[in-house]
């Protein structure tokens, strides 16, 4: 068992590609209004601290994602990251963007996987590498209120 072999396993796993969850909801957001974000785990694929098992060379062998960092790309040019971070919802959330024009963004999260291995059952050893995952893209739609004063 190579270190080569093992990483070439790590990267052939079948990572998760993490979403965002956006606040304000229904993919719309307010010109100078913060906007929170939140990386999101789908179902499918293998995120991290799940263990994908195969077997190479006819010996078992475990691999243990870990998130490494996240970098929240909020389509208008900007970003954030790389942080450990993964967000959260308003009023709590620590990745918030204010967008100062309006826009149709596509935003996502980019994850940088680290991991672990373990060969026939023995101890967990750190894989030699990293794999990137882009994330899913987002439509947000930044739009701007305007507002106006009736006499009724």
């Amino acid at each position: 068992m190579t270190a080569a072999l093992i990483l070439k396993q790590f990267h052939d796993t079948n990572f998760a590609h993490p979403t965002v969850s956006v606040q304000p909801v229904n993919g719309r957001t307010l010109v100078n209004l913060p906007t929170y974000f939140e990386l999101k785990w789908p179902e499918a694929g293998f995120q991290p601290d799940e263990v994908d098992t195969t077997t190479l060379i006819g010996r078992q062998v475990r691999i243990k994602p870990a998130l490494k960092q996240a970098v929240y790309v909020f389509g208008d040019g900007q970003s954030f990251g790389p942080t450990t971070s993964l967000g959260g919802p308003h009023p709590t959330g620590d990745v918030t963007h204010t967008y100062r024009s309006t826009a149709n963004a596509q935003v996502r999260v980019d994850v940088t996987y680290s991991g672990q291995f373990s060969v026939d059952g023995g101890p967990w050893i750190d894989v030699p590498g990293e794999a990137t995952v882009a994330g899913d893209p987002f439509p947000l739609e930044v739009l701007e209120a305007h507002a106006q004063l009736v006499t009724r």
